[in-house]
């Protein structure tokens, strides 16, 4: 065969091992080194391997076509607000679409309150007190498209931080109401729970007597936030031979001016000296009574465990060595914490909560998903069977219908790699789109044979050629046509729907490229006799 002339059907085959090596590789190799290993590289959604599904609104309310001025100091005005409402400046956000710093008054800003013990007259009336004209009609419950992305992508890195793999987090919509829906496979509901609960945040806080007309006062001073931490590492037993009692989460902290002020004002308020090993080993179960300088660790705003400065970090902070190698570890109550806290280090944090009251829960057993799967493979057999019946009937020639049924099978084949090579969870709407795809492609096959057989045998290559163009063109604006109607499922919030348009999209562009070539090629090599082939390698 003359590779040159025949480089698709060539393409194709390269293509294919490609997939071999991707769906099967990791399995050979596991097997080689006796390690355990899934016999194929397929991530599986919730719906073919089980697993919860959390569907909820995020708590929170919005003001908006609020009026900004050039005067408006956002941070000011967040703690002036935060403080009317009785809440912590991050529960509050103000953003605008306009660029600041212009000279007229820009209208179409939004403020957000994340709390849910905040009514819409309470909100109305902060801001109102602090020089903005809105009345409570302005006000909407729910949050922005931007502070549902921002929750998005956080959870999803929690997701992925946490060693889940086929999890999902994505938002829908039900009317006026938006929410975010996380899906997690093999995982119940609980787990997923803890997993998404609360808002990520973690800060050390510092804890520490002031001395003011002759009594002792504590104050509590936030230090460090999840911005702050850098080269995180994974949750650790305690190690009594290196001096650590406790679970804990090695860190870093930023060196562009963050660890030279988390140094400095442990040494101002007296961590480094009289306040070294001086916080209650019970303090992190009653902060309020505690006593001495302690560094709490709070994660979603409860103190999970409360620490002494040490000896040897307080001599690095006063030698000025800290803050040239900003390393020292979080300790946690137990294990358990200490992942938890090492996934929001990475994840970050998330502005708000999920409303899991106001949302649903969805929870499908594994011996359920089991049988959608073996359920999906059969759909899958007996539409390929039925094709390839038809296949037969219409052709009556395997010559012509078994290169046409084995290049359809190509075409699912590399859809599956590509879907083991971005780690897609395969879903029922992945498995449809891949029914589809098998129906779309045997039909553009079947268009590309009759186009070319309709008016009997092909006499030379120079024919071939023109009718498999006239096929392809064809073909072609089908394949545009199928692209443009799915495009806007794979970019609207409509579940299932985008799995199914991701899929067929991608087996539609497979079978443009490759798979559609590649049988042409096939096709002219078992028409053509010898002697035309060679004559048109030679053209």
């Amino acid at each position: 065969m003359n590779l040159r002339e025949n480089w698709r059907v060539v393409l194709l085959v390269v293509f294919t091992l490609s997939s071999a090596a991707i769906l099967f590789g990791p399995f050979v190799v596991a097997q080689a080194s006796g390690a355990d290993a899934d016999p194929v590289t397929l991530d599986y959604g919730l719906q073919l391997s089980g697993g919860t599904q959390i569907r909820a609104p995020l708590v929170g309310m919005t003001a908006t076509e609020v009026e900004f001025t050039q005067n408006t100091s956002f941070p000011e005005e967040r703690r002036a607000i935060a403080t009317d409402l009785g809440l912590d400046p991050g529960d509050v956000r103000l953003s605008t679409g306009s660029q600041q710093g212009q000279a007229q008054a820009q209208r179409g800003g939004t403020v957000e309150v994340f709390s849910g013990n905040v009514t819409q007259s309470e909100f109305a009336t902060a801001l109102q007190n602090n020089g903005f004209d809105v009345s409570q009609d302005q006000i909407r419950q729910g949050v922005t498209a931007q502070t549902r992305e921002t929750v998005v992508n956080v959870l999803s890195d929690k997701i992925n931080e946490g060693g889940i793999t086929g999890g999902d987090v994505k938002t829908a919509a039900a009317g006026s109401q938006s929410f975010v829906v996380v899906e997690v496979p093999n995982a119940g509901e609980r787990e997923v729970r803890e997993l998404i609960s609360g808002t990520g945040r973690v800060q050390i806080v510092a804890r520490y007597p002031v001395q003011g007309n002759g009594t002792t006062a504590y104050r509590e001073t936030p230090l460090l936030n999840n911005s702050d931490f850098t080269d995180i590492g994974a949750a650790q037993q305690a190690d009594p031979q290196s001096g650590i009692n406790q679970p804990h989460v090695p860190v870093s902290v930023r060196q562009d001016g963050a660890a030279e002020r988390y140094s400095q004002r442990l040494q101002d308020f007296g961590f480094t000296a009289e306040g070294i090993g001086s916080c209650p080993p019970e303090a992190d179960r009653n902060p309020d009574n505690a006593t001495g300088h302690c560094l709490y660790t709070v994660q979603n705003g409860r103190v999970v465990y409360a620490a002494s400065m040490g000896q040897q970090l307080a001599q690095s902070m006063n030698s000025g060595g800290f803050a040239t190698s900003p390393s020292f570890v979080m300790t946690t109550g137990n294990i358990t914490e200490a992942q938890q806290l090492a996934v929001n280090l990475r994840a970050g944090s998330i502005p708000t909560e999920l409303n899991f009251t106001a949302g649903t829960t969805y929870t499908l057993l594994p011996s359920v998903a089991e049988r959608f799967k073996l359920f999906s493979l059969i759909a899958g057999l007996v539409a390929y069977l039925a094709v390839s019946g038809v296949v037969f009937l219409r052709y009556g020639s395997p010559r012509v219908a078994v290169p046409m049924l084995a290049t359809a099978a190509a075409e699912v084949f590399l859809l599956l790699g590509f879907a083991s090579a971005i780690g897609l969870a395969l879903d029922l709407s992945h498995i449809a789109g891949f029914i589809a795809v098998i129906g779309t492609g045997v039909d553009d096959l079947i268009i590309i044979a009759d186009e070319i057989l309709q008016e009997g045998q092909v006499a030379t290559g120079k024919v071939f050629q023109s009718r498999f163009k006239k096929a392809f063109w064809v073909i072609g604006a089908a394949a545009a046509t199928t692209i443009l109607a799915m495009s806007p499922l794979t970019v609207l919030s409509l579940g299932d729907l985008t799995g199914f348009a991701i899929v067929t999209i991608v087996g539609v562009l497979l079978g443009v490229l490759i798979t559609r070539p590649a049988y042409g090629d096939i096709l002219r090599n078992l028409m053509l006799s010898e002697e035309e082939r060679d004559r048109y390698s030679e053209q």
